[in-house]
């Protein structure tokens, strides 16, 4: 990266700058990839990029092995992309997968352009969108956590940020100063994430004895559509990208039976680790949860792709197994897309069963489909939910359930 770049810049961005940047995307397909895999993995960087504040002008793709340990691509596609970078004065490359400082070197010297890889375009949505003391200081520990192994020596002015006399060592290097800096850092952001924890989980405990219900699922599915409808507040909705990033709790009521609904950020494919370790704290609500509400866009071509990454997440979060119920939402657009406008009510109703039924046959939960935005089989899906908390009640509280009869 640029030896003039601000370190405030890299280690606390605010988004890429305020003017939309033009960006190119390089993805390779290696051994054990598709090309329409790859090409699902850009479209959904593009839409990062999107989110961002980018305007992706082209993409381009090659077939490896694995990337080039140098330049990530070969030298004659590197060719290609000076050329094209060049002639279109284009601002940004953005590459698919994590770039090593190393690589990043290499590039910058070659383009004279910024390079970011797609774990530092995904923190930098995450710094635009923290609202809270704790999205912040997360977002800044996965930064500090992913900046780590990557420094090379380039900030001059990172010893400023600590003075005094002996901070250096005899004979130390201005990169190992640098690590130290940045290690002490992370120190100082775990320590202040755990008394946030400390906070919250007084918080979770003053509650109550009610029933917990978690919305998950991928990223832009329409949790937080979900979450209005149900719960009947305002809730930040917007057609981007991790347009959820703190968790959001509300008390939802179904006749006389209460129960605590609570909105997460949503997952992605290729989701940085140190990302997913940093936000721990904040998926506590889904730990803590007694019922998952797992949505997703029926609607879109790699739906089921979704739900893999979707569980392979929460298994990693050690939530795999609670009562879930998979929520098809977007059900309108489906239809849309998939039934022909002159098909008539009882096939659609056939080939809707064959659909749900290979939900349940693949993942093994109860599915409802629904769509949040027009509305339809919800009472469907509010009816199957009210049974799911029901039925925990009598588990967990069953004086408070008798009192409903």
């Amino acid at each position: 990266m640029n030896k003039d770049w601000d370190l405030n810049e890299k280690i606390n961005p605010v988004g890429l700058v305020p003017q939309i940047e033009r960006a190119v995307l390089v993805g390779v397909v290696q051994r054990n990839q598709t090309l329409p895999q790859v090409e699902e993995y850009l479209d959904e960087l593009q839409f990062l990029a999107l989110t961002a504040g980018a305007e992706t002008v082209h993409r381009f793709i090659q077939k490896l092995d694995h990337p080039d340990n140098r330049s990530f691509v070969g030298k004659g596609k590197m060719e290609e992309i000076k050329q094209y970078v060049i002639e279109k004065d284009i601002d940004l490359l953005i590459f698919d997968d994590d770039l090593t400082g190393k690589q990043v070197n290499f590039l910058e010297s070659t383009f004279k352009r910024k390079i970011i890889d797609r774990s530092t375009l995904i923190l930098d949505i995450f710094a635009a969108r923290a609202q809270t003391a704790q999205a912040k200081t997360q977002v800044e520990l996965a930064q500090m956590q992913y900046l780590l192994p990557r420094l090379r020596g380039l900030w001059t002015h990172l010893e400023r940020q600590r003075g005094g006399i002996g901070m250096r060592g005899p004979g130390e290097k201005e990169i190992e100063t640098d690590r130290r800096i940045v290690r002490d850092k992370i120190s100082l952001l775990k320590k202040k994430l755990e008394t946030i924890d400390r906070q919250n989980t007084t918080q979770r405990q003053n509650r109550g004895n009610l029933i917990r219900v978690a919305l998950v699922g991928y990223t832009n599915v329409g949790k937080s559509t979900l979450m209005t409808l149900l719960s009947k507040s305002e809730v930040f909705i917007e057609n981007k990208l991790f347009a959820t990033l703190d968790t959001t709790t509300r008390k939802v009521t179904f006749g006389s039976m209460p129960f605590l609904l609570s909105d997460t950020v949503g997952f992605i494919r290729k989701l940085p680790h140190h990302l997913v370790e940093s936000f721990k704290s904040t998926l506590d609500e889904t730990r803590e949860s007694d019922i998952l509400l797992h949505v997703v866009d029926i609607s879109h071509p790699q739906c089921f792709d979704q739900i893999v990454t979707v569980q392979l997440l929460l298994k990693e979060l050690e939530v795999d197994q609670k009562p879930t119920l998979l929520v098809g939402n977007k059900y309108d657009q489906y239809c849309d897309q998939y039934f022909d406008a002159l098909l008539d009510k009882e096939t659609k109703e056939e080939l809707t069963a064959e659909f749900k039924d290979k939900l349940v046959k693949s993942y093994g939960h109860e599915v409802v489909l629904i769509s949040a935005t027009q509305k339809d089989n919800i009472d469907v899906f509010k009816s199957t939910l009210e049974d799911m908390i029901l039925q925990l009640y009598l588990i967990k509280y069953p004086y408070q359930a008798k009192e409903w009869g």
